[in-house]
């Protein structure tokens, strides 16, 4: 949370200089509190499962946070029954004339496909270039990072010549970012996809800066516009179990799937996996509530439009 200095205190450079956020007395004066509301668009196909992986993450911080859900109308799901989703979840067209403060795009299992191949990648794109003018922050995750960097700035995905599997570490690229604030030199994250993004197409875009890395996994965080689009290639939202699910589940088809790295002590699928990512993963989406939604966030939605068009 924010601490409210008097206006003009010397203080006030320094602290910012550490990335301390800092709210000057009149700001406070006129600051109201309302919830956030977040939109949550669940690509995947166990519906419940991320829902109750994201709800739980994002409900880690003192700010009251408003989910909606909503699912694409263009593509019928497998796994998720009817009527939960008829309880549950909207459709674009019934949230399309409102804003929020924020939007997720998770991640979906059909990364080998072209984008253009995907069933409901029309209506992803309109959800897009919709979230530009009607969403301060849209938050992209796996699939879907690597869809909006797509969408947005042509950058292609790469098929990998085997699945990233497994926990990795990361470093950070730019030590100064909001996003991963408090965060350790080194931190762990799960991955689990067959196609990446190449740094070097990232960085021939100037508007676009890498945040975080890892040195086996590749890039981890991208933002852009001023943080209003923010893509992040892994999985921190992932519960203790989902990876061995995975690989049980492919296992069980006969795919060829290598044990997930550096997941399993001894790589001994019999033992329980020894969680290091749950507290980055709490850390990186109270930063996100916090920094690129709470604090910057008009407290009139409407004005989200109007600022778009400057």
């Amino acid at each position: 949370m924010p601490i409210k200095i008097p206006n003009g205190l010397p203080a006030e450079h320094v602290l910012q200089s550490e990335n301390i956020f800092v709210m000057k007395e009149t700001r406070a004066l006129t600051q109201d509190v309302r919830p956030l509301r977040i939109l949550l668009l669940n690509l995947m196909p166990k519906k419940i499962e991320m829902e109750t992986q994201l709800s739980r993450l994002l409900g880690n911080t003192p700010l009251q946070v408003e989910l909606e859900l909503i699912h694409t109308s263009t593509h019928q799901s497998q796994n998720t029954s009817a009527e939960h989703l008829l309880a549950f979840y909207k459709v674009f067209d019934d949230v399309k004339d409102q804003n929020y403060d924020g939007l997720i795009i998770t991640g979906a299992p059909v990364e080998l496909m072209p984008f253009e191949e995907v069933g409901y990648w029309q209506e992803l794109c309109e959800i897009m270039e919709w979230s530009k003018t009607h969403v301060h922050s849209t938050l992209h995750i796996c699939w879907g990072a690597q869809a909006g960097l797509y969408y947005h700035f042509g950058i292609p995905k790469v098929e990998l010549p085997q699945k990233m599997f497994g926990i990795f570490d990361h470093t950070l690229d730019y030590r100064n970012s909001m996003l991963f604030r408090g965060f350790d030199d080194v931190f762990a994250v799960p991955h689990s996809r067959h196609t990446t993004v190449r740094r070097e197409d990232i960085e021939a875009v100037p508007a676009l800066k890498i945040l975080a890395s890892s040195q086996e996994a590749g890039v981890y965080a991208v933002s852009a516009k001023q943080n209003r689009q923010i893509f992040i290639m892994g999985h921190s939202e992932y519960d203790a179990m989902t990876l061995d699910a995975e690989y049980r589940r492919d296992k069980e088809k006969g795919l060829d799937i290598a044990i997930p790295k550096n997941y399993y002590p001894q790589d001994d699928p019999s033992r329980s996996p020894v969680v290091r990512w749950r507290s980055c993963a709490n850390l990186l989406y109270s930063n996100w509530l916090n920094y690129f939604v709470y604090q910057t966030t008009p407290y009139d939605l409407a004005q989200l439009e109007a600022a778009a068009e400057e």
